[in-house]
């Protein structure tokens, strides 16, 4: 019997042993990462992208489309990757690095949805929160992390 009719998945015979065979596409570069640390990358990162669809479908309502127009969904889809990639960076380049792995209803509750008085006042924008906020230190921290990364005074 034939082992490609019984498998659902192309396989290889040699010696004794049947071998499922599959490939690797990339564009990384060969010179900079050999084969088997390649496969050793590809098996360490089984699962990351079952868990961006997560965040995407639930966390950033990709899951549900606003319309049957497809103009509209393509709309709603990249603006809902805009807001995935821009969460992401915050969490990479603004926020503690303890919060990488943070969903964003965490995020949203912690930092986001927070009481507080927004003043415009002599062109400036002040946010006030109330005394002893625990997220106070958070956004203090995340906004200098921000200005340095602009090259700013944190100050």
């Amino acid at each position: 019997e034939d082992p490609q009719l019984t498998l659902p998945f192309p396989t290889m015979q040699m010696v004794e042993k049947r071998y499922k065979v599959f490939g690797i596409v990339t564009n990384i570069d060969y010179e900079a990462m050999n084969g088997e640390d390649l496969i050793h990358w590809l098996h360490e990162r089984c699962g990351k992208s079952e868990e961006v669809h997560a965040v995407m479908k639930d966390d950033l309502a990709g899951g549900k489309l606003p319309s049957a127009d497809f103009g509209e969904n393509a709309a709603w889809w990249w603006i809902m990757i805009l807001a995935l990639n821009l969460n992401v960076m915050m969490k990479k380049l603004a926020l503690d690095p303890s919060m990488e792995a943070t969903r964003m209803k965490r995020i949203r509750f912690s930092i986001i949805n927070i009481p507080g008085r927004i003043i415009k006042r002599s062109r400036s924008l002040i946010l006030r929160l109330s005394k002893g906020h625990p997220s106070y230190a958070i956004l203090i921290t995340a906004r200098k992390r921000i200005a340095i990364l602009q090259g700013a005074p944190s100050g």
